[in-house]
């Protein structure tokens, strides 16, 4: 090889092995300022819904468990009153259980006047207090539905910004070539799929969440009524 060819080769740098699969984490360091910052708060935002699905998940569980143990308690019960003042913990049927109790107390205890208008008060305290504890129970779902809703679109805010910042690239080394605009393109997209991995599991779990609720809600209205008819009956004797 001759001295010229050998300046020549050392001159030419050598050919950069392309990548054989995409690589999440060096997509999010190559990426601009703005669309880190976009990925950074839809990858909070996920670990922050899968936060919710498992804590919401347990504490359906637990509170199902501990209510049917209540109910049954209560209803075998000679003595509601001393059920409800020795349980500990704050439980929806408890809550419900314990209005109901109190407007009947407050209502017959100088005689019965009104009977009518005892159901009817009754009435309002258990169904005002069954809404406060499914109010209370579906708060942290107000977050799901946001992410679900919201998540894409910040994440296509990630895409636009950084393909506007690959067509800068285009303009500034006035280079049409794929290379140089590939790796911001595919930097761009990643924010959208991960607004999507955000968004997905959110919807789900909020739907899912959405019903669980409303049978919570429906079986505390059961219980409710239940007791309802039982202290209408006491009523009525009076």
């Amino acid at each position: 090889m001759t001295a010229t060819a050998l300046i020549l080769s050392a001159a030419i740098p050598p050919a950069v092995a392309a990548p054989t699969h995409l690589d999440p984490l060096q997509l999010f360091l190559d990426a601009g300022i703005v669309v880190k910052l976009v990925m950074a708060g839809l990858l909070l935002a996920s670990i922050w819904v899968w936060a919710i699905i498992v804590s919401f998940s347990m504490k359906v569980g637990r509170l199902d468990s501990k209510n049917r143990h209540f109910e049954k308690s209560f209803w075998r019960s000679d003595n509601p009153d001393a059920l409800i003042a020795n349980r500990e913990g704050n439980l929806p049927s408890r809550s419900v259980a314990e209005a109901g109790l109190a407007e009947w107390r407050a209502s017959t205890e100088k005689g019965v006047r009104d009977r009518e208008g005892t159901r009817a008060r009754m009435t309002q305290a258990m169904d005002a207090a069954v809404t406060a504890e499914s109010d209370k129970l579906a708060a942290q779902l107000n977050f799901l539905a946001t992410v679900g809703s919201v998540a894409p679109f910040v994440g296509l805010f990630g895409t636009v910004w950084g393909i506007m910042e690959s067509f800068f690239q285009i303009g500034a080394q006035s280079n049409t070539s794929l290379a140089v605009v590939a790796p911001g393109i595919s930097e761009a997209l990643f924010a959208t799929a991960i607004g999507l991995f955000a968004a997905i599991p959110a919807v789900i779990a909020y739907n899912r969440f959405s019903h669980r609720v409303g049978v919570y809600e429906t079986r505390l209205y059961r219980f409710a009524d239940r007791l309802h008819a039982s202290l209408s009956r006491e009523l009525e004797a009076m």
